[in-house]
């Protein structure tokens, strides 16, 4: 399929973006949040509930890791949109098929973990071809002064769909099933490839590089110490809602066993709650955060949005009982500072990367952001299993703290970060979504 070049860019253009957004995200998080239950009812046990369920997302994750810089090369080479629609396509076909996992093991001989862990392998190679693209089209699609809003936009977008996943989605095993929610997943990856197809256009010119540009990248690093912080700051943070994510509903089921009259499918709704608070959260402050990293800077607001999720993660060493409303009060915190670390790092990143090889430095951030969640992922596992389920939270909270000091020495030493907002911009509202009926 070839690419839709096209220099004009309407607001429908994006609010397909915004939509596309959204449905990537419920159909990446409902995989996730869907996953220690489904493992569950495949017989596995508390003992070692903590090192599968992160094992799975650590291969997913490697597999991601080698996908993803190459992927956002070939983007500057043949367009986002293609990569984006046969990422859907991947997905959808495997989202089908993933909640008979146990019936396939039957038919092939083997267990139905390995045969999850298989189509989670492919449901991420999918997901790896659509969500840096969507990252990498917002910035195609703006400028330095209209960039943070619009990010915040899609940031908004995307805290919506994982609200909608916990707060929706996750209340509805116990009445429709399992599997039929699951299915959600395929069909939100169908609309998305339509969508994708038909609705978004290529804003960037192509490149005809046929090699990474890995050098052109680390002497940007090199030059860039703002640059050096947005991708540090993609490895503490972007790790952040998929620890929240798996281990906070893998902490909620198993807990619920030594609570009588309390479920399994109830205990993943309760733990769906919080999430969702949390995407909830994110979702009302995100426009505080565009305005904030708009008007008093892109380092400010990384560092300020590192200490708040930092206090979050820690403070949730502090619950007992997650079941008890005080789950909520380190959940405030967790959501208020994530909101700030979408932002400003994706902000930052696009600012510093040079147009023809923007997809390729866009590429090497969510590499370095995929590094980070198979270590904290890993590590996460066994603190887990070894330590507490609380554990896992207290690590990330204690590296976030690390890159907010680092982040403050850069503010400290001169931030290159001198973006001042242009005059003649536009009078519109600053959280107007530009949509059209």
């Amino acid at each position: 399929m070839k690419a839709i070049m096209s220099q004009d860019l309407q607001a429908s253009h994006r609010n397909s973006l915004y939509l596309v957004v959204a449905l990537s995200m419920i159909f990446m998080t409902l995989v996730l949040a869907v996953q220690p239950l489904f493992l569950k009812g495949l017989g596995l046990e508390r003992d070692n509930a903590g090192f599968v369920n992160a094992n799975i997302q650590v291969i997913t994750e490697l597999v991601d890791l080698l996908l993803v810089g190459y992927l956002g090369h070939l983007s500057d080479r043949f367009g986002r949109i293609p990569i984006m629609y046969y990422g859907f396509v991947i997905s959808a076909i495997t989202a089908v098929l993933t909640p008979f996992s146990l019936e396939l093991g039957l038919l092939f001989g083997v267990n139905g973990v390995a045969v999850y862990y298989v189509a989670r392998i492919f449901m991420s190679i999918g997901s790896t071809a659509v969500w840096p693209q969507l990252g990498t089209l917002t910035g195609d699609y703006s400028n330095k002064q209209d960039r943070p809003m619009l990010l915040a936009k899609v940031g908004f977008m995307t805290a919506f769909g994982a609200t909608l996943v916990y707060a929706v989605f996750m209340q509805l095993p116990k009445i429709i099933g399992l599997t039929l929610v699951m299915m959600i997943a395929a069909v939100t990856a169908v609309a998305g490839a339509w969508l994708t197809r038909h609705f978004l256009v290529e804003k960037a010119e192509l490149t005809r590089q046929e090699q990474f540009p890995l050098r052109q990248v680390f002497d940007l690093l090199r030059r860039e110490k703002d640059l050096r912080l947005s991708f540090l700051a993609a490895f503490s943070s972007r790790n952040d809602m998929v620890i929240i994510g798996l281990f906070l509903m893998t902490w909620f089921i198993y807990f619920s066993d030594m609570l009588p009259g309390v479920s399994h499918a109830q205990a993943a709704g309760m733990a769906g709650m919080v999430i969702g608070f949390v995407g909830f959260i994110i979702l009302v402050s995100l426009p505080f955060w565009g305005w904030l990293i708009q008007n008093f800077g892109r380092v400010e607001s990384l560092t300020l949005g590192m200490v708040l999720s930092g206090a979050g993660f820690t403070g949730m060493g502090l619950i007992m009982n997650p079941l008890s409303l005080w789950t909520f009060v380190p959940a405030f915190f967790v959501g208020l500072g994530q909101a700030g670390c979408l932002l400003a790092p994706q902000t930052l990143a696009l600012d510093l990367s040079p147009a023809p090889m923007r997809g390729a430095v866009m590429g090497a951030f969510n590499t370095v952001g995929c590094v980070g969640i198979v270590f904290f992922i890993q590590i996460g596992g066994f603190l887990f299993d070894m330590i507490s389920p609380t554990a896992p939270f207290i690590f990330t909270g204690l590296a976030n703290f690390v890159i907010m000091a680092y982040g403050l020495w850069v503010l400290r030493t001169g931030s290159n970060d001198h973006f001042a907002p242009d005059p003649r911009m536009d009078d519109r509202q600053p959280f107007d979504l530009d949509l059209e009926l």
